[in-house]
């Protein structure tokens, strides 16, 4: 039997981001990996009005998230049917389907559930404060916490970045001109805090499978993406950071998200 990891996000393009090149690194690595997301990114960015309209975005991230999952050797993926809820504030906040109104005992139950199937020995999800505080982030971060402590497993790992490094890639960016995609005063509280980010993974080896896998999130590809220079988009994406928060932070819980596991009994 092979380890089994699985990622619990709220949107296309989050499994990228966060954790594209570890989850590539586990599939070299021999490991089954699963992408579990929330919602089909319904109310996300259109980069090109030729790919999409408001009324089939979430067919087409659908398809954006399996063609990137492709890419990464995802072995599946699963959602879990919920409205993308927009950025905090927004009109969309409002929908009767938008997964930030969805109970929490609910949301819990239908990740439960998967992980019941799966039995995954690693379970990777965003931190408490979504990254950037979007709504939906924070949600799954909070009931995939509440899912796994139902049947706790081996690891679960809330996906970085740090916030010193987060921060200072913000501010370098600003200084030069280069626009960001969301206010940044240098006061926010973006990211994880550093002494909570307990594994840095590099994933230099990974990583023109990961910018492939981000490059098929076309609709989500903005100008401030595609604007950046070669230097900071590998720096952004080269090194992957997470925290530890349930399971044994031994010596190779630091090193990888599944280094120094063994297979557990399904």
């Amino acid at each position: 039997m092979t380890l089994t990891l699985v990622t619990v996000f709220a949107h296309p393009d989050d499994e990228t981001f966060s954790v594209g090149g570890s989850v590539a690194a586990a599939v070299d690595a021999g490991a089954r990996v699963i992408a579990i997301c929330a919602t089909r990114g319904e109310v996300g960015e259109i980069a090109d009005s030729t790919l999409a309209t408001a009324e089939t975005l979430g067919q087409v991230r659908e398809a954006e998230l399996r063609a990137a999952c492709a890419e990464l050797g995802v072995h599946d993926v699963r959602f879990l049917g919920y409205r993308d809820s927009g950025m905090d504030g927004t009109p969309e906040n409002a929908h009767p389907r938008a997964f930030a109104n969805a109970p929490d005992d609910e949301v819990v139950g239908a990740i439960s559930a998967q992980l019941e199937e799966l039995r995954p020995d690693v379970v990777v999800t965003f931190e408490p404060g979504g990254v950037y505080g979007h709504p939906d982030h924070k949600k799954i971060s909070r009931c995939t916490t509440l899912a796994f402590d139902r049947r706790p497993l081996q690891r679960l790992y809330y996906a970085g970045p740090s916030r010193s490094t987060f921060t200072l890639m913000l501010s370098e960016m600003k200084d030069a001109g280069v626009g960001v995609p969301f206010p940044f005063d240098g006061s926010e509280t973006f990211g994880v805090l550093d002494e909570d980010i307990t594994t840095l993974v590099d994933v230099s080896p990974q990583l023109a499978r990961k910018k492939r896998a981000l490059a098929a999130h076309r609709t989500q590809i903005n100008p401030w993406l595609a604007s950046l220079p070669a230097e900071w988009l590998d720096r952004l994406l080269g090194h992957e950071a997470f925290g530890l928060v349930r399971g044994e932070l031994s010596p190779a819980a630091r090193q990888g998200l599944l280094d120094g596991l063994f297979v557990t009994e399904r």
